[in-house]
């Protein structure tokens, strides 16, 4: 298997932030969602991968380009796009997509102009006249008609109203299934990641928290009720993320859910009510309330 990007025990100090020990891979042909709040370290994570940052520990591999000595080579093949990115306002998207073709060589014109028709742009409109929504359409357009291997989106959704947001998520989605390419895309907003990404990594105060294929996450970890005294150690259990009691009910939230967890608990005390599955959201705040690797 083939890997688009690999991070191998990666640190980064600032003087108010650190990355600590991040390691994280993505197969190529799939889209994974980098998800957390804001200061957690995705766009660090990002910057490293651009070759913009370079590690104070450990290794980055870029589209097989070791960084930051292979950084020109990779850079050729990479779109990055983030949401602090400036376009001229005074020129039009056409000046813009003839800027980057002159820089470029692997600008194809024909698929250009598709974008142009899925993200439903004006070419000749000055970008100072566009809606914000259609100044990030312009900027993804610039970036996938280039055609990397790797795309890396940060945080291109914010600052968008709930229309153009969605408008943005479904233009991309749509470009994503038609073109099977390497994708991080990096939100604080799960529901975003969510439509896109075949894999979601969960990062938090600079730590890798979580990293799971989404269906894995969404089958794996459920809210789990019961009756009973909370036993004292639950929360210790490999499988139990958060545990707390309201009264004689005891909520759970499992990171790894099976068949004979009802049994394990029921010798502890406690009747299993309902499990029912977890919003991503949830599965990310509970990963980062658990502090571990799930």
């Amino acid at each position: 298997m083939s890997l688009a990007f690999s991070l191998s025990g990666i640190g980064k100090r600032y003087p108010h932030f650190a990355l600590q020990d991040v390691s994280l891979d993505l197969p190529e042909g799939q889209v994974m969602g980098l998800v957390g709040v804001n200061g957690a370290g995705k766009t660090t994570l990002l910057r490293l991968l651009t070759g913009l940052a370079a590690p104070d520990a450990g290794e980055v591999v870029v589209l097989g380009h070791r960084l930051p000595q292979g950084q020109v080579a990779a850079r050729r093949e990479i779109g990055f796009a983030s949401e602090d990115m400036r376009l001229y306002r005074s020129q039009t998207l056409r000046w813009h997509m003839d800027l980057v073709a002159a820089i470029y060589p692997g600008w194809r014109e024909d698929y250009a102009a598709e974008l142009v028709r899925r993200f439903d742009l004006r070419p000749q409109q000055v970008l100072g006249g566009c809606s914000h929504g259609q100044r990030v359409k312009a900027l993804l357009l610039l970036c996938l008609a280039r055609r990397p291997r790797l795309l890396l989106l940060d945080e291109p959704t914010t600052g968008l109203d709930p229309v153009a947001r969605l408008e943005v998520l479904e233009a991309l989605a749509e470009v994503l299934r038609d073109e099977r390419r390497s994708v991080l895309f990096s939100s604080h907003n799960t529901h975003d990641v969510e439509q896109l990404a075949d894999a979601i990594a969960f990062v938090h105060e600079g730590r890798l928290v979580a990293c799971a294929d989404r269906h894995a996450f969404l089958e794996r970890w459920r809210r789990v009720l019961c009756q009973g005294a909370l036993p004292a150690g639950l929360d210790a259990w490999p499988e139990v993320a958060v545990a707390r009691a309201n009264g004689s009910l005891v909520e759970l939230k499992v990171r790894d859910w099976h068949p004979g967890l009802p049994a394990r608990l029921a010798a502890q005390g406690l009747t299993v009510q309902r499990d029912d599955p977890m919003s991503l959201e949830d599965i990310f705040v509970s990963a980062v309330r658990a502090g571990a690797v799930a």
